[in-house]
């Protein structure tokens, strides 16, 4: 008998271990989703600078930064289960200290943003950890013809988290206040460390004789130089995230340009995670197919004229749709990415290569958050946010000419 396309766009729902997995990863998404919402508002509530935001993205991506050499090598060398439960249980600590914090059980409440930066830089450490574990945990959920399968489902939970998570964080931080956002992250981070331990995984085959540790740290930097379809991917992903992210000066929009509040806040926040679910499931019964190098450039483009419209939007409704416009496009982009780094990698070699990686997405997504208060303290924050967007159309050009192997490549499914 014949799969339907409803039986093939499920199919690795059929694997225990992956639904497991991604209960502890939407568990774990809406926790700290609904957490950055309350923290970016308690910053520019206190300091009102748009610079400030952006330093939230700089302590969060510097302990990435210093971390990355030993966190792949750590991730390849234990238990990915081990290591994703522990991080998970250190987000639930720093939230908890936060709670506690804002309601004066440690003292005075939080009156500056010292303490928000360091419990940011707190889970920073861990995820330079759990990012790495959980992408390389994922090809030992499901077999290889699943494989494109399951990182669609997977980006399409990730993204409803972070549609649901700013949202109920709006919610909570307009009608209990910063404690109760903070004290819901716990209990949901701790639930899901625990879960995370029960995940059920295809066991790895012996990995190679080991080298020196030297060698092993930098090993994942060496393959991806011999790969220039993924590093391609990954570096238009970069440098066009980089340039055309708008996330961290949502606060001033809501609150300055557009007047929404922070219900409003909550909406923008998830807007684009909207329109990257609604890919994301479109792609999970319709794959990328063929062409899949020119659809990747295609949408990157589309992201940075939707980032350019919101740029220059002055109306709540118009600001939401072209951010939703924004995530479908990046959806793509990210499944199309995921999938080559993840089956062109071997398996011993993930926890490494998934460390660069994600070294990649903290300078697109924290560096890019600094970027933009930088830019917005300069030029003001409209400014910042069109000649980003700009930016963006100019790396998508570059990248067609200079990226020849990623703009050609056809199609992703295997099996």
């Amino acid at each position: 008998m014949t799969p339907t396309p409803e039986r093939t766009a499920r199919r690795a729902w059929s694997h225990p271990g992956f639904r497991r997995y991604q209960f502890v990863r939407i568990a774990t998404i809406l926790g700290l989703q609904m957490q950055a919402v309350a923290v970016a508002w308690q910053v520019y509530d206190l300091t009102r600078r748009p610079l400030d935001l952006g330093y939230l993205g700089l302590v969060q991506f510097i302990p990435v930064l210093a971390l990355w050499p030993i966190t792949g090598l750590v991730v390849d060398r234990i238990d990915r289960r081990r290591v994703v439960a522990v991080c998970i249980a250190i987000y639930a600590v720093a939230a908890a200290g936060l709670c506690a914090l804002s309601l004066g059980v440690l003292g005075a409440g939080i009156t500056s943003v010292t303490p928000l930066f360091v419990a940011l830089s707190l889970v920073a450490a861990a995820r330079a950890f759990g990012q790495p574990a959980s992408q390389a945990l994922l090809p030992q959920l499901v077999p290889i013809e699943d494989f494109t399968n399951a990182v669609t489902w997977t980006s399409s939970l990730f993204q409803l988290g972070t549609i649901v998570g700013p949202a109920i964080g709006g919610f909570i931080l307009g009608f209990v206040g910063v404690s109760g956002v903070y004290a819901a992250t716990a209990v949901l981070c701790a639930l899901a460390a625990l879960v995370s331990l029960t995940v059920e995984v295809r066991p790895l085959p012996p990995p190679p004789p080991r080298g020196r540790v030297w060698d092993e740290v930098f090993a994942g930097v060496r393959f991806l130089r011999g790969q220039p379809v993924v590093l391609g991917a990954i570096t238009l992903d970069l440098f066009a995230v980089l340039l055309g992210g708008a996330v961290a000066l949502l606060p001033v929009y809501a609150r300055d340009i557009l007047h929404a509040g922070p219900l409003g806040f909550g909406a923008l926040r998830a807007s684009p995670a909207l329109g990257a679910t609604c890919m994301a499931i479109f792609l999970a019964f319709h794959p990328v197919g063929g062409r899949a190098g020119k659809k990747m450039l295609a949408a990157v483009a589309i992201f940075g004229l939707a980032t350019l419209a919101f740029g220059v939007s002055t109306h709540i409704v118009a600001s939401v749709i072209a951010l939703v416009i924004a995530g479908a496009a990046d959806e793509l982009s990210v499944v199309v990415r995921q999938t080559l780094i993840q089956l062109g990698t071997p398996d011993d070699m993930r926890g490494r290569v998934s460390a660069v990686n994600f070294v990649f997405i903290g300078i697109s997504n924290e560096i890019g958050e600094l970027e933009s208060g930088l830019a917005a303290a300069l030029f003001g924050t409209v400014p910042a946010v069109v000649l980003g967007a700009l930016g963006t159309l100019a790396v998508v050009t570059g990248g067609w000419f200079l990226a020849p192997a990623l703009r050609d490549v056809d199609r992703l499914e295997r099996g």
